[in-house]
């Protein structure tokens, strides 16, 4: 099992999509829980880096250490979830040693979206929110998935302390969102 990886650093712009499930069949393929509904990143990478789960799943997490770099043979949907075959898997012993473990994507790897209002929730990251007036009303520390919608979580100062306030990313507030400037441009008022 060892040639299955290759040691490495996780790439700088790396992003969580999901963790390894349980073995599925006897041939070394492997369940993938998806942290997205939309799970078209994690369908469309060639390479995936692995890293040991996080507690209460890591009590008996033995394949390896650190991070490493697993090509992909092939992944695709079933049912409710994907399952995936890594380059060098062989059998059902082989997966169930990698069960829990986080999967990530280097962001270049992400697929272009078709539609230029289209954004991943991890490029809205750190944007500074603005009204059209020009008045901060804090930075996208979160986004939160209500069912229709996403909402803007922000992080913003009020009186000294820390403070949240959500929008509605939908185009009836969100006016522009500016990746290069680092700027989401809203119709919302502070006292909202």
């Amino acid at each position: 099992m060892t040639t299955l990886f290759s040691a490495c650093d996780l790439p700088p712009d790396a992003v969580e999509l999901g963790r390894l499930g349980e073995a599925w069949g006897i041939k070394g393929w492997v369940k993938v829980h998806a942290h997205s509904a939309a799970p078209d990143a994690l369908m469309g990478a060639s390479e995936w880096f692995l890293q040991r789960p996080t507690p209460p799943h890591d009590r008996q997490f033995v394949a390896f250490d650190g991070t490493v770099r697993v090509q992909l043979a092939q992944v695709k949907p079933h049912a409710d979830t994907l399952v995936a075959l890594l380059e060098g898997m062989a059998d059902r012993n082989a997966a169930e040693a990698l069960k829990g473990a986080r999967i990530f994507v280097s962001r270049s790897q992400f697929p272009a979206s078709a539609d230029p209002d289209e954004f991943y929730w991890v490029d809205l990251m750190g944007l500074n929110v603005v009204n059209r007036e020009g008045v901060a009303l804090g930075q996208v520390q979160d986004l939160m998935a209500t069912g229709p919608h996403s909402v803007l979580v922000l992080a913003y100062e009020q009186d000294g302390k820390p403070a949240e306030r959500m929008i509605p990313f939908v185009s009836a507030y969100v006016d522009k969102v500016d990746k290069a400037a680092g700027l989401i441009t809203v119709d919302w008022q502070l006292d909202y």
